[in-house]
């Protein structure tokens, strides 16, 4: 098991739209906590994703959701929740965003934003705001998209920001594959090592497919709870996406003069002589 705690890359930018998307993820996640879990087990269905809702996309006839409750001491204490949802396009397709700004506990929230954190305002530093905003919220579209194409007839509401991060992993991977990287390492003991980012990425990469090739053996696109295919889909994304939105947009240290100065400069001498009379 690996984790990552910090970089050795600083950002020259000040990372507005990573901070802004941390305190929303947290700010949902406050209001959830002061539902019942009956409550926010609903708000789940409604704004999850539920692939079948999309596979039956604009079919007239409602589906309905039931969805269990925490069992106590092993018992369901309580009926589980119903929910009969449309499939209206809008309402499903408005969902593909939603979802990743739920998640399904405090632990669940402080993983992805600490990922989103570690990682996220280098890929904000390289794109810029703007872009960097639609890069995450495209990297979580596709990443459920891939999810939904693992199990398209699955009524389990898939939820988190995992799958947007994973493009930013992605992004980050081809952007900066060789800035250290602090890891805690277990190997029956803890270790802190500083590596590559794009060795800590990879390994991080080939474990989630690992589980997602598992999970589609044992005929099920989610692992232990896990939607491993949204991450190896958000990954993939990144690596897609990032040097496509990339291209024109200068380093921020850069501007656009100073990079069409120096690509335009074909051997010119900064310091010509005159010509020698003898």
């Amino acid at each position: 098991m690996l984790f990552p705690l910090f970089d050795h890359n600083p950002h020259r930018r000040f990372p507005w739209v990573t901070l802004l998307l941390i305190v929303a993820n947290v700010w949902i996640m406050w209001q959830a906590s002061q539902l019942s879990e009956r409550d926010y087990t609903e708000v789940i269905v409604r704004r999850g994703f539920i692939p079948l809702r999309l596979t039956q996309i604009d079919n007239p006839r409602p589906l309905l959701i039931r969805q269990a409750l925490t069992p106590v001491d092993g018992q369901l204490q309580q009926p589980p929740v119903e929910v009969r949802l449309v499939n209206d396009s809008l309402a499903v397709y408005g969902t593909l965003l939603s979802t990743q700004f739920l998640h399904g506990g405090w632990l669940h929230l402080v993983l992805n934003m600490w990922m989103l954190w570690v990682f996220g305002n280098n890929m904000e530093d390289r794109l810029g705001h703007l872009v960097f905003a639609g890069f995450y919220l495209a990297g979580g579209v596709v990443a459920t998209l891939c999810h939904w194409a693992v199990a398209p007839d699955s009524l389990l509401p898939v939820i988190g920001a995992s799958g947007a991060v994973a493009a930013v992993l992605g992004g980050y991977a081809l952007s900066f594959p060789w800035v250290k990287i602090r890891t805690l390492l277990f190997l029956g003991f803890p270790l802190l090592l500083d590596l590559p980012a794009f060795i800590v990425l990879s390994a991080w990469m080939i474990l989630e497919t690992v589980a997602g090739v598992l999970g589609l053996r044992l005929g099920a696109g989610v692992g232990a709870g896990v939607a491993h295919w949204a991450h190896i889909g958000g990954f993939v994304a990144g690596l897609i996406l990032m040097p496509l939105l990339a291209i024109g947009i200068p380093p921020a240290d850069e501007d656009w003069k100073t990079e069409s100065d120096a690509l335009f400069r074909f051997g010119e001498e900064t310091d010509p002589k005159p010509p020698s009379r003898e």
